[in-house]
């Protein structure tokens, strides 16, 4: 803690799933539906240069939306990649800030989640649920010690 504050890298995720920039949107979306993730870092080498939402990918496939056939979707999304509808510039987050700043930032910029860079390399990701966690956690009544 940081002045009585909870810092970023104590509330954020470290165990992070990336994606480069050349690979395809099927591959994120199968990796996004199984691993139940809505954001993706996009990292070329160890620098963050994109993030992929859940968003991003409906957008991609709005147009294979009207068949109403999975296949035709995979298909258009196999056609696309990650480089090409990729968030960016990335707004990230440092480790050592406050989960107030960040939350700021993220507010700010009216996005969903900050990569976590220290030094240019990727260590994390902070996600409005990670915040909301942390806000509950918060306002959780203390529980009573044992009775004497």
């Amino acid at each position: 803690m940081l002045n009585g504050e909870i810092r970023v890298e104590d509330a954020m995720h470290s165990s992070v799933v990336t994606l480069s920039p050349d690979e395809r949107l099927d591959v994120a979306n199968d990796i996004m539906s199984l691993g139940r993730i809505r954001h993706m870092p996009v990292v070329a080498g160890d620098r963050v240069v994109g993030i992929l939402t859940q968003r991003d990918l409906f957008r991609a496939a709005i147009s294979s939306v009207l068949n109403f056939r999975p296949a035709a979707e995979r298909e258009w999304l196999q056609k696309i990649h990650v480089s090409e509808v990729r968030a960016q510039p990335v707004v990230t987050a440092q480790p050592a800030w406050t989960v107030r700043r960040a939350v700021e930032v993220m507010t700010e910029h009216v996005i969903d989640c900050l990569p976590v860079v220290d030094g240019g390399q990727l260590v994390g990701l902070l996600s409005e649920s990670d915040c909301l966690r942390l806000l509950v956690q918060m306002l959780r009544p203390p529980t009573l010690g044992p009775r004497s």
